[in-house]
């Protein structure tokens, strides 16, 4: 009977220890919902670093906006990453969900690519000049004309601004407001546009080749980084911040860099 007792407390110790204290398979998975590219490609960089501490990391590719998030709600997933903060802040506020971020892993650069005009030093009087017409991205377009010397906008603006903020136009340049898709194909009709990271690379333009692009400190880098999203209470838990570490590593920096030509770019 005693012997019976001591194995019986025996077992008992070891599910205490499973449960409060030692490491289940569950705590060495790692899940991420992730977008193909470059999210899940980067994440793919990250499974040996982690594997070397003992974890497993599994990468769901979700091309969609919706069911990365409802999955880190839900507990499907661990974590996600395909967006950046102002798209989750309005998916916190639209569907109730309690998504924070984490770290911040890398932005899509705009660019100013040449059309009729090859240099902006070059840049004629009243020239013609292509941006995107949607609110959020017209005024990413208009920082980067603005960080260039082209335009000067009303003090405070920032990502709200529009063609009518502008204060200094040195240059009498015509600012052209048109879908950001059709960007690339006007390049023969402007004198230069500001295009979207994702359409200058389906267009086949390289962001290394660009006149100008968005610099990691500015204002729509910081504000548009893609990020590393858990649910509200998991920040803390070491298999994220294995994940976080991981991403954050020079490895992963390294690899951005030799690896996108310019068009991702990290901004840890």
């Amino acid at each position: 009977m005693r012997k019976t007792v001591i194995t019986m407390l025996a077992g008992l110790s070891l599910l205490a220890l499973t449960a409060c204290g030692g490491s289940s398979s569950a705590d060495k998975t790692i899940t991420v919902a992730a977008s193909s590219t470059p999210h899940a490609e980067i994440l793919e960089q990250c499974i040996p670093i982690l594997s070397e501490q003992g974890y497993t990391l599994e990468i769901k590719v979700m091309d969609d906006y919706i069911i990365p998030n409802t999955s880190t709600e839900s507990g499907d997933v661990d974590a996600n990453y395909f967006q950046h903060q102002p798209y989750l802040d309005d998916f916190n506020a639209s569907n109730g969900t309690h998504l924070v971020t984490v770290t911040r892993v890398h932005y899509e650069p705009f660019g100013i690519y040449a059309g009729t005009c090859d240099s902006l030093d070059a840049l004629p009087d009243g020239a013609s000049i292509a941006v995107p017409n949607d609110t959020t991205n017209e005024a990413r377009a208009l920082l980067l004309l603005q960080d260039n010397g082209i335009i000067k906008l009303k003090d405070g603006v920032g990502l709200t601004a529009t063609k009518n903020d502008i204060v200094e136009n040195p240059k009498n340049v015509d600012i052209l407001e048109m879908e950001a898709a059709l960007l690339p194909a006007q390049l023969d009709e402007v004198a230069i546009a500001v295009i979207n990271g994702n359409y200058a690379i389906e267009a086949g333009l390289k962001v290394s080749g660009a006149l100008a692009a968005e610099k990691a400190d500015s204002e729509a880098a910081q504000t548009y980084a893609n990020i590393l999203v858990v649910k509200e209470g998991n920040e803390n838990l070491p298999k994220v911040q294995a994940l976080v570490k991981a991403l954050n590593s020079d490895t992963i920096r390294d690899y951005i860099n030799n690896t996108y030509d310019g068009a991702v770019v990290p901004i840890f």
